[in-house]
C-alpha cells in the first residue's frame, strides 16, 4: 500500500476522532497507521481500557491534509476490523446546540456569554422555555427565542413542538439549563447520548421545591451540581461532571442559593465543552472524560 501524500498546496486541516469498541490487541497501531498512511500528523492521543466491561477508549486530534473523505474511508475499514463505534469531526467546529430553559437564568446566562466570549464551541440556534421570562436574555444574545408552554394535557404537543425545532435547525446537542420539566420516554430515546442536564446534587438528597431550604435545614456542610446525559430513567444518566462547594452553619438559604448557582454553571459549562471537544464517551451507565 503506498502512503498518501498530501500536496503542496493543500492545507492541513485538524481533525478529532473518538471511538470506542471491545478491547483487543493492534487497536492503536491500526489507528495511527491509517491516519499516517494519509499524512496524518497526530498531535493529541489518549486511551484508556476498562476492565471492568471490556472496552476500549480512544481520542485522536490529528492534521492532515488529505481528502476528508479519504480519511473516513480508511478510518471506516479499521472500524469493521474492530468493531468500532467511531466519530470523526473537524476540531473547534462549533457544535449545533438547543438551550433548554425554565425561569432561572444563572446556567443559560452563563452558556451564552462564554459561547460569545470565552470560546464555548456551539453555535446557539435556539433557545426553548416553558415560560416566558428569560425571552429578553435570549434576544439579548440574538438566540431565536421559542416559548413552548407544558402542562399535563399539552405535554405531547409541547414534545413535538421540540423535536420539530429539533430537526429544522440540525440540532445536535440539547442542553437543559434548569429547565423543570421531565422529558418523556420517547424524546429521551429519541436523543440519546445528546441530551445534557444539570441538577444540585447533596447528601442527603433533597427533591422536589426549595431543595436549598431543605439542605439549610439539615445543616450541609457540602452543596454541589451534577451534569449528566438524560435517559429515561430520572437523573440516573452517565454522569459527565460533578463540584461541591462548602458551606457553614453561618449561611443563610440565599447564600446557600448564590453558591449553588455558581457550581451549577460552572459544572454545566464544562461538561458541554468537554462533549462538544468529544472528550466525553459512555461507557455503559458511566462515562471516560478525556482531559
Amino acid at each position: 500500500m503506498t502512503t498518501a501524500e498530501p500536496s503542496a498546496t493543500a492545507s492541513a486541516e485538524h481533525l478529532v476522532l473518538a471511538l470506542s469498541c471491545p478491547d483487543q490487541p493492534g487497536i492503536v497501531h491500526a489507528v495511527s497507521g491509517a491516519l499516517a498512511e494519509h499524512g496524518g500528523n497526530i498531535t493529541e492521543s489518549q486511551q484508556f481500557g476498562d476492565p471492568s466491561t471490556g472496552l476500549f477508549f480512544m481520542r485522536v486530534q490529528v492534521e492532515t491534509a488529505a481528502p476528508r473523505a479519504e480519511v473516513e474511508a480508511a478510518l471506516s475499514a479499521v472500524a469493521r476490523q474492530f468493531g468500532m463505534t467511531w466519530k470523526l469531526d473537524r476540531v473547534g467546529r462549533p457544535v449545533r446546540t438547543l438551550i433548554m430553559a425554565s425561569k432561572d437564568p444563572h446556567c443559560l446566562v452563563d452558556l451564552l456569554f462564554r459561547q460569545r466570549y470565552q470560546g464555548l464551541p456551539i453555535e446557539v440556534v435556539g433557545v426553548v422555555a416553558n415560560h416566558p421570562d428569560l425571552e429578553p436574555v435570549a434576544r439579548s444574545y440574538d438566540a431565536p427565542f421559542h416559548h413552548i408552554p407544558v402542562t399535563r394535557e399539552t405535554k405531547p404537543d409541547a414534545e413535538r413542538a421540540l423535536l420539530d425545532i429539533v430537526h429544522a435547525g440540525d440540532v445536535e446537542l440539547v442542553v437543559l439549563a434548569r429547565y423543570m420539566q421531565i422529558l418523556s420516554d420517547e424524546v429521551c430515546t429519541e436523543l440519546a447520548g445528546n441530551v445534557i442536564n444539570i441538577h444540585h446534587s447533596f447528601l442527603p438528597s433533597f427533591k422536589g421545591a426549595r431543595p436549598y431550604a431543605q439542605a439549610h435545614g439539615r445543616g450541609v456542610k457540602l452543596i454541589g451540581a451534577t451534569a449528566h446525559y438524560v435517559t429515561a430513567d430520572l437523573d440516573e444518566g452517565p454522569i459527565i461532571e460533578q463540584d461541591v462547594e462548602r458551606v457553614t452553619h453561618s449561611d443563610d438559604v440565599g447564600e446557600m442559593v448564590a453558591r449553588g448557582q455558581d457550581v451549577e454553571r460552572r459544572v454545566l459549562a464544562r461538561a458541554v465543552r468537554w462533549h462538544a471537544e468529544h472528550r466525553v464517551l459512555v461507557d455503559g451507565r458511566r462515562t471516560v472524560v478525556f482531559p
